[in-house]
């Protein structure tokens, strides 16, 4: 008897979960940010929106080195770069800040899994969301972002109700203006100290222009 309500109590629940993305899925909508003028954009080498509170961001921002990273959770270089970054982390302190740039006209599910990270951030869980979406790049969909919401123990009716509300739609659009108006393009972006990384994506290279970049600051 108990394990028969048991399994009632599972269906019941699933069926609220499937009827909130239904929902979601009808809903969808793009949200695309404000064209700006050529005197309000970057001519791609420096970073032009300053590191705020509002960033997501591992570690201090007192640190030698700042690394900014304008990614998109579909885009393969991006999971790349994620695990070179990771590597690097294990080598050397630095302040890391992620922001959202998905490249919509190409990832059909870049945009929700950044508002699914944002939701995650809202119950202080940012990077566990954030590694989970580059871990699974090719699971991006509705139900798979609703196991990983269950999986770093979110509150899944708030999870849900942010979703389907688009509530953290205007900080990705936010994020993706301000990579619009530091040069960004493409993804993965990287700055260095506000200075806009173009080497190789590779992990010896990559630490190599940190490290120069620390240089350079000192010599300064």
């Amino acid at each position: 008897m108990e394990r028969n309500s048991h399994i009632l109590r599972i269906k019941k629940q699933h069926s609220i979960y499937y009827s909130y993305f239904r929902r979601f899925h009808r809903n969808y909508t793009i949200y695309r940010p404000h064209e700006k003028t050529m005197s309000q954009t970057s001519d791609g080498d420096g970073l032009l929106i300053p590191i705020s509170k509002h960033d997501n961001i591992q570690g201090t921002i007192d640190a030698q080195t700042i690394l900014v990273k304008y990614g998109d959770y579909q885009c393969l270089s991006c999971g790349e770069v994620h695990r070179m970054i990771q590597e690097i982390q294990q080598q050397i302190q630095l302040c890391f800040v992620f922001r959202h740039y998905p490249r919509i006209h190409i990832h059909f599910q870049a945009q929700k899994a950044a508002e699914a990270a944002e939701a995650a951030a809202a119950q202080n869980k940012f990077w566990q969301m954030h590694n989970l979406l580059f871990e699974n790049q090719y699971a991006l969909n509705n139900g798979h972002l609703l196991e990983y919401a269950n999986e770093i123990q979110l509150d899944i009716n708030r999870f849900l109700q942010d979703m389907t509300g688009h509530v953290h739609a205007e900080r990705v659009a936010q994020n993706i203006q301000g990579g619009i108006q530091s040069g960004v393009s493409n993804t993965p972006a990287l700055f260095i100290n506000g200075v806009r990384y173009w080497d190789a994506w590779d992990t010896e290279r990559l630490l190599a222009a940190i490290l120069d970049q620390r240089l350079r600051q000192h010599a300064s």
